[in-house]
């Protein structure tokens, strides 16, 4: 087991990022978080996004963009952003609802993945699937997440996001121990049944198995904190949420 390093999916605090994009990463670096993953980009250059984030000292760990950005005559596009903005890893967030409401669409869909990843590894890019709840309620007999993860190439990335699990009826420590070596970037969210703002460590997510297998079979490289429910401003939850991590020896 190795200590992690522990990012920020910026979609935590996109009206901050929105009215001030320096200032935001500046707090978010105040803080203590390492990296950030991004959710849109402000209307900045990737070379202005480097050298913000380089401004902090924070790492870009990944990029949350939709599919159509990965196919056909897009995929250079992206590649050549990435590259310059100095991320590997190339996450798409969901999927519009035809490509995910059959079983059949789903093993089509984990075919496009894959072709994209055998585009991107030449390249040393990665792509991969950032799971909601609906990937956690079984379709034809087969939840839809073991459809497209158990035909996907390895190095499709498994984004778990643990709160999300949580909504569908699932929980995150099985599919880490299903699918080892896959989920090199975990997002962190808490879930409650009684508290639909609880914090990270304020509710019901079981963070001890999830911290165990990611820091060993699961060869997660980063954690990434998401929050999207609010008891306070975005800015000071994201902050409890750390300090929250730290306390838990994270």
């Amino acid at each position: 087991m190795s200590r992690l390093p522990i990012a920020l999916q910026l979609y935590s605090v996109r009206e901050d990022c929105a009215r001030d994009l320096p200032g935001t990463l500046a707090a978010v670096a105040a803080m203590g978080y390492e990296g950030v993953e991004f959710a849109g980009y402000h209307g900045r250059t990737a070379a202005e996004l480097r050298q913000l984030c380089d401004a902090h000292k924070l790492a870009i760990v990944g990029t949350h963009i939709g599919l159509p950005t990965l196919l056909g005559d897009e995929l250079a596009a992206t590649v050549a952003f990435n590259q310059a903005m100095g991320n590997r890893y190339l996450i798409v967030p969901g999927l519009p609802e035809e490509r995910r409401d059959s079983r059949a669409a789903w093993l089509e869909t984990a075919r496009i993945f894959d072709a994209i990843a055998a585009r991107l590894a030449p390249l040393g890019l990665r792509t991969g699937y950032h799971n909601h709840h609906i990937e956690f309620v079984a379709m034809d007999g087969e939840l839809p997440w073991d459809t497209f993860f158990g035909n996907t190439r390895a190095d499709v990335v498994m984004q778990l996001d643990t709160g999300n699990m949580y909504h569908g009826g699932a929980e995150p420590v099985g599919f880490l121990a299903k699918y080892p070596g896959r989920a090199q970037l975990v997002h962190l969210k808490e879930f409650s049944h009684t508290n639909d703002k609880a914090l990270i460590g304020e509710g019901d997510v079981c963070w001890e198995q999830v911290f165990s297998l990611c820091e060993s079979s699961a060869a997660t490289e980063w954690y990434i904190v998401e929050q999207e429910s609010y008891a306070f401003a975005p800015l000071e939850c994201v902050d409890r949420c750390l300090r929250n991590l730290r306390r838990m020896g994270k």
